[in-house]
């Protein structure tokens, strides 16, 4: 008879053979929650190869993951399944972020896009000229009660 510690864990090969969508997400650091993942993926912030999917859909090594979120839009290709979630080094290794999208961050950070919306600290309340601006920017849903 062979002891425990020299037979394969089965259990665990199938868990990882098998990853559902949230999980992997959860698992690999994009979100804090699985609950936080599932709902960012019902609502359409996460495509698989460039189709809506739903939360059970299940992972495969090679896919591309599309993510958008209020901080962050980025693509990635999946490395390795986990339904774990472990630390950061460990997370890292289960993608690898596209090329498309690294250039598409550096863009944005060099451009300041993703700081459209931002004032400095302490700048206080806008003046009125600057309401109007930010009005007519918005489409005039700018402090209307």
């Amino acid at each position: 008879m062979q002891d425990k510690k020299t037979q394969p864990n089965s259990t665990a090969q199938a868990a990882n053979d098998k990853c559902r969508l949230d999980k992997w997400l959860w698992a690999a650091r994009f979100f804090k929650t699985r609950s936080l993942a599932t709902a960012a993926i019902e609502t359409g912030k996460v495509h698989v190869n460039g189709e809506r999917v739903k939360p059970a859909k299940e992972v495969q090594i090679g896919q591309v993951i599309h993510i958008r979120n209020r901080d962050f839009e980025i693509e990635v290709s999946v490395q390795a399944l986990s339904n774990i979630r472990r630390g950061a080094p460990e997370a890292a290794l289960l993608f690898t972020e596209t090329q498309s999208s690294i250039s598409k961050r550096e863009q944005a950070k060099a451009t300041g896009e993703t700081d459209h919306a931002q004032r400095e600290r302490g700048a206080g309340r806008p003046t009125k000229r600057q309401q109007r601006d930010i009005k007519k920017f918005t489409g005039g849903t700018y402090g209307s009660n």
